[in-house]
């Protein structure tokens, strides 16, 4: 990894208190424009019955797609995700889920990540998939998806 890759790595593991993926104990474990790992507690992110929740997996994979998209695009751009789907196989209950992003596109304007989310057996939990668009950075305090929108 450069030493962007790595800044933007551990700025996404130690984000402030108050951003989602933080406060649901995602964990960056390895990432690369190509290929991305992290994993996140089932406790503290279930549903009434004691199930993971399904939206709780689509954070993990968004958080883990867009840091991938992130890193191809580089520190003069931002990725932002623009759609994600997400197939849920199976349940879990405890212990971690893992998520592997791996890219099947990157280009200028967006790139698009396969992630694999498995229990602590290796059992497929969800499968799911993320493209996010890729913008060049606007200057500080500007905003990257709209910057002439006329409602801000």
């Amino acid at each position: 990894m450069t030493d962007d890759q790595r800044e933007l790595v551990e700025l996404l593991n130690g984000a402030a208190q108050g951003h989602l993926p933080k406060a649901m104990g995602v964990e960056i474990l390895e990432a690369s424009p190509d290929r991305v790992v992290g994993r996140m507690p089932v406790k503290g992110n279930t549903q009434p019955y004691g199930l993971l929740h399904g939206g709780a997996s689509c954070v993990l994979a968004e958080s883990l797609g867009s840091t991938g998209a992130a890193l191809h695009a580089g520190p003069d751009r931002v990725a932002v995700g623009i759609e994600i789907n997400a197939t849920h196989h199976r349940s879990a209950t405890d212990g971690y889920v893992t998520g592997v992003a791996t890219k099947l596109h990157a280009g200028r304007s967006l790139a698009t990540y396969d992630i694999v989310i498995t229990d602590d057996e290796g059992r497929r939990i969800c499968t799911a998939r993320l493209t996010c668009m890729l913008r060049d950075r606007p200057p500080a305090g500007g905003d990257a998806v709209a910057p002439s929108s006329p409602t801000r």
